[in-house]
């Protein structure tokens, strides 16, 4: 019954599409495409401009450099490229009618930035694309910021995103708008990683230089993806030097790191492809190293381990078409570290992606192919060994159909995964639901459609949970209008779900032990006296904005947000009984508004983010009523003062700062404190003579507030260069730079045992690249 409605539902999405694909263009137009590619390393030029000079016909390159001008009336033009630090390109172009002209263009760096070039390219997309919830993050970005360690890391710049909460150096994680990490989707080309963050919180997996983009959905995002409901980050790696080998080795006071890169088949010219590879390393030896220079923090060091590995061959052809095949292998390891004894995470995966451009029609076509696991184990001195895995594949295929300023994408996705929990809680119930077997399956589509100053997207997707034998319709929608040319308004949002559930509670201030469970979870049947009818997760989100364009060189964006969560399980923490419960059941919502302003020109950069938020969710207690209480990630107030600044004659020195503040994170008090009594021998126990245990008396649920965290760090860099492509860069960082004392946790037991953030920390490093 429910594959037969799902049959239906894809045929009629389906159909329409398919014929749209196969129809050619009609009328008497042209259409002009391809990639746009740095002559020096064959890299793309992302997000750059390509136009007919003196019309209104366009295109921004996409994250594979590609783009694609559609509906041109017949006649000869000028093709222009403008972008960034290259050369301005122009190339005559001739028309005909019904014709699709494949035009990869390479792109010659310069000495002299233009920096209106880059203002103008990003302008243009903010003019062209709704743009609502999203931030697109470069290498260059990352770079920006204070290199906490002596490396830039994808994970320090999260934390200066607006709607963004990180809740600790130890540990932390990072919260979206409301959303626990379990709710937010992290893919990295195509590939699902379960755990992108390590241990100390400073440092995600991803080696920063090596990755071409990530786009970071904090709410609202498309119907093209699925299988969360709070956001996405989307991380796509580049494809490796087509020219010569080239490479970057780094070593710092917290670690180390080398990428290797180069050709593996060199193109003799234009007309014929080749193949290229790309490898990546890096390595934290902060357990040795802390004992030398920060034993200060800690005596017996600090026991952070990792290892990050990571490869990609790809293989492309004359026009633009290509396939990556790709692995990585991540783990982490703590070692006796506060309370805990042994911690450790191993995660690994392979998987292969490509980009089709068919002969005759504007169509990019998309798909991948993917594996990935992650294993986690906790023990300590107190409960048996907590264990969790989840492993499973992805696979999906996107068809883009470009139709003038207009453009249709569709697609379907399937995922499949298994997940295995084992835990015991404090009381000593046992959580160890069977392992389950997940399928779904996702199909959508979604339309871009530009009138005037108006732009809709408008999508729909339909995600089938087999295994829970559910469908979940989930109507997406976007939208911008260009009020002026330096005004805009959006809108973006939708219904989304999930069928993945943390194996840990959100109420747990610090509990590294990341898990999973998915499938007929066992959890109450009712909630706020009305019947639980789902098995998976729920949320609908909407964002209003406004983007303001100060002058040539400021920008702000503001957007308000709301978040409801209408379905949500969360481990029992109160289970006692084998009987009991493994979930319960909740709901929640979160609602505030971010403020960004950025500031770009001669070689200064400011970036600052405020952002005021809300986050509630509601339970059930004892006596069946629902209460309301703020998770222990809810911050009311975040700001972020970022800058950074180029000098020297040719530019070589680099200073930049960093300024958090953040309000207080919810915390339940200690109301007082009694002897507990084991009763290992029932109603033969003396409780006279037995020595029971210690136990708390816990005050409302997270009533009072912790204080508030705030902290500076500071970056200088120097670049030393030897040739064109050999050069030093040699790096003096700061963490908290006057050392102020935030507050992790308080040891329930000891309230004067209280555990801080990480302190002023001094890092030297280096990178040596050619």
């Amino acid at each position: 019954m429910v594959k037969g409605k799902l049959c239906r539902w894809f045929l009629i999405i389906a159909t329409p599409c398919f014929f749209s694909f196969i129809t050619p263009v009609f009328g008497q137009t042209g259409a002009i495409r391809g990639f746009v590619y740095d002559e020096s390393d064959g890299e793309p030029v992302i997000f750059t401009n390509v136009y007919l000079s003196g019309t209104t016909f366009g295109s921004a390159t996409d994250v594979n450099g590609f783009y694609t001008i559609s509906k041109i009336p017949v006649g000869d033009y000028e093709l222009m490229v403008t972008s960034l630090g290259y050369d301005t390109l122009k190339m005559p172009v001739s028309v005909d009618v019904n014709q699709v002209q494949n035009k990869n263009l390479y792109l010659r760096k310069r000495s002299v930035i233009l920096q209106t070039i880059n203002v103008s390219a990003e302008r243009q997309e903010a003019r062209t694309e709704t743009k609502t919830s999203v931030v697109k993050i470069t290498p260059k970005q990352i770079n920006q910021l204070p290199s906490v360690g002596g490396a830039p890391d994808l994970a320090q710049y999260l934390q200066v995103l607006p709607g963004v909460v990180f809740t600790g150096d130890q540990g932390g994680q990072l919260y979206i708008r409301g959303g626990s990490p379990i709710q937010n989707k992290v893919l990295l080309d195509g590939m699902t990683i379960y755990n992108p963050f390590h241990s100390i919180g400073l440092f995600s997996v991803f080696e920063t230089d090596i990755i071409r983009n990530a786009d970071i959905y904090t709410g609202g995002f498309g119907a093209e993806y699925g299988g969360r409901v709070s956001s996405v980050m989307d991380i796509t790696t580049r494809d490796g030097n087509k020219r010569r080998i080239a490479g970057k080795f780094g070593a710092s006071t917290f670690g180390a790191r080398m990428i290797l890169e180069g050709p593996l088949s060199k193109p003799k010219s234009p007309e014929r492809g080749g193949a290229t590879f790309i490898l990546s390393a890096k390595s934290s030896y902060l357990e040795q190293s802390s004992k030398i220079f920060y034993d200060y923090v800690d005596e017996n060091g600090l026991p952070f381990n990792f290892l990050d590995l990571y490869g990609k061959i790809s293989i492309y052809g004359a026009n633009g078409s290509k396939i990556n095949f790709f692995g990585f292998r991540y783990n982490d390891e703590v070692n006796n570290y506060q309370s805990i004894s042994n911690f450790s995470w191993d995660s690994y995966g392979a998987g292969s992606n490509f980009i089709v451009i068919p002969g005759k029609s504007p169509v990019l076509i998309e798909g991948h192919v993917a594996y990935s696991t992650y294993k986690i184990s906790l023990e300590d001195d107190v409960f048996p060994a907590r264990q969790s895995e989840v492993n499973g594949f992805t696979m999906g295929m996107k068809f883009n159909y470009f139709l003038g300023k207009n453009e249709l994408d569709y697609g379907i996705e399937m995922m499949g995964f298994k997940t295995d929990l084992f835990y015991v809680n404090e009381a000593g119930a046992i959580i160890n639901p069977s392992p389950e077997y997940t399928t779904e399956l996702g199909v959508f589509i979604k339309y871009k459609a530009t009138i005037g100053r108006l732009i809709l997207e408008p999508g729909f997707r339909l995600q089938w949970y087999a295994t829970l034998s559910e469908i979940s319709p989930e109507p997406r929608f976007a939208m911008k209008y260009n009020v002026t040319d330096r005004f805009r308004l959006k809108f973006a949002g939708g219904l989304y779900s999930q069928s993945l559930i943390s194996g840990r509670s959100d109420r747990d201030v610090v509990n590294l032990f990341y898990s999973f469970i998915s499938g007929n979870v066992d959890h109450p049947n009712t909630f706020d006296g009305k019947e639980v009818t789902r098995n998976y997760q729920q949320s609908q989100h909407a964002i209003i904005g406004a983007e303001f364009e100060l002058g040539k060189h400021i920008t702000v964006n503001l957007e308000g947000y709301y978040k409801n969560f209408s379905l949500l399980f969360n481990l029992n923490r109160n289970k006692i009984l084998n009987s009991d419960p493994d979930f319960i059941v909740e709901k929640g919502d979160a609602e505030g508004i971010d403020l960004t302003l950025k500031y770009d020109h001669n070689n200064f950069f400011v970036w600052a983010v405020y952002s005021f938020a809300f986050v509630h969710r509601y339970y059930e207690n004892a006596e069946g009523e629902v209460e309301m209480y703020y998770p222990h990630f809810d911050r009311r107030h975040n700001l972020n003062l970022m800058a950074s600044y180029r000098f020297g004659g040719t530019k070589t020195w680099e200073v930049s700062a960093r300024w958090n503040y953040g309000s207080g994170f919810p915390f339940t008090q200690n109301q007082g404190f009694y002897e507990k009594i084991s009763f290992n021998d029932g109603i033969y126990t003396n409780y006279v003579d037995e020595n029971g245990e210690i136990n708390v008396i816990l005050a409302d649920l997270n009533d009072k507030r912790m204080p508030d965290y705030h902290r500076l760090d500071l970056d200088i860099k120097k670049r030393f260069f030897f040739s064109e492509n050999t050069n030093l860069e040699v790096n003096f960082s700061v963490t908290n730079i006057y050392d102020r004392k935030n507050v992790f946790y308080v040891n329930r037991y000891k309230e004067d045992d209280i555990v801080y953030q990480l302190p002023i920390m001094p890092s030297v490093g280096f990178t040596f690249s050619f």
